[in-house]
């Protein structure tokens, strides 16, 4: 089974872009909620913030999965290994959870990088590899050049975008689904779709959308400052969509808001 559904219940806390305090307050009270699993990077410049949460949390650290991402700028064999030991000593951790490579490189040659993760989990710093924002083709690849289990292909997931063809492939191959820009940034919340379906289960549009997230059988990745919001985020294993309001909510797919291009990353692939 998915390390993410294993060990988190489908539900992760996200930290982009919080840094600071920030960071450290959102993190603590999303542990106190009842969060277990949370989600970092290179890029994001917080995974200082986030270990020094993490250990004042008190919570164990096999009770704990922590997933960080390599930034693609540490792709090259001299950088690669150096950044995934100052990331650990960053977060406090001996091993990270999962480790992602969080962009394709440019080009499009996933082998390189790849080989570089794979000799990270054999040199046991990650106990769970993956990768991010990756294609099918690239999840095809990836297949055929590592020999651990790539756990997830963390990806913009959300019911404004129609990643129909991703889900599939990835299904192909074994690698699941997990969901970054969940709720499209709030952009879902312009929708009255969601609140509308929410009503008949005593739920927020928010927890709409994440729910339907998981039916699709993707983990969801949230991030919140507002303890509200974080207790509501997580919140969404008590109930189940009808199939109607899944198909209702499908047709929303179509609009096609996507949030993460190359005009904002340039690393991003030409997407499925």
């Amino acid at each position: 089974m998915n390390i993410y559904f294993q060990r988190t219940h489908q539900r992760a806390f996200g930290t982009f872009p919080l840094v600071g305090d920030v960071a450290r307050n959102a993190i603590l009270a999303a542990a106190e909620v009842g969060y277990r699993a949370f989600d970092t990077a290179q890029m994001y410049e917080n995974e200082a913030e986030t270990g020094e949460a993490l250990k004042a949390t008190g919570i164990a650290r096999d009770d704990l999965c922590i997933t960080t991402k390599v930034h693609p700028d540490n792709f090259g064999e001299d950088k690669f290994m150096a950044s995934v030991e100052k990331s650990l000593s960053d977060l406090r951790i001996d091993w990270v959870d999962v480790l992602l490579l969080h962009w394709p490189p440019l080009g499009g040659d996933v082998a390189p990088s790849l080989k570089l993760l794979q000799q990270a989990y054999d040199r046991g710093l990650a106990k769970n590899i993956g990768v991010s924002n990756y294609t099918v083709r690239m999840l095809k690849d990836a297949v055929s050049i590592v020999d651990a289990p790539i756990v997830t292909n963390q990806v913009e997931f959300h019911p404004l975008l129609n990643q129909d063809k991703l889900l599939a492939g990835a299904n192909e191959v074994g690698i699941p689904l997990s969901s970054y820009s969940s709720v499209a940034r709030g952009e879902v919340f312009k929708r009255p779709e969601f609140g509308e379906i929410g009503k008949g289960y005593g739920k927020t549009a928010g927890q709409v959308v994440l729910r339907w997230i998981i039916q699709k059988g993707v983990s969801v990745n949230t991030m919140s400052t507002n303890p509200d919001n974080i207790r509501a985020n997580f919140d969404i294993m008590d109930f189940t969509l009808s199939s109607v309001d899944m198909a209702r909510i499908e047709k929303l797919t179509h609009t096609d808001y996507r949030i993460v291009g190359a005009d904002l990353v340039p690393w991003a692939p030409e997407w499925d």
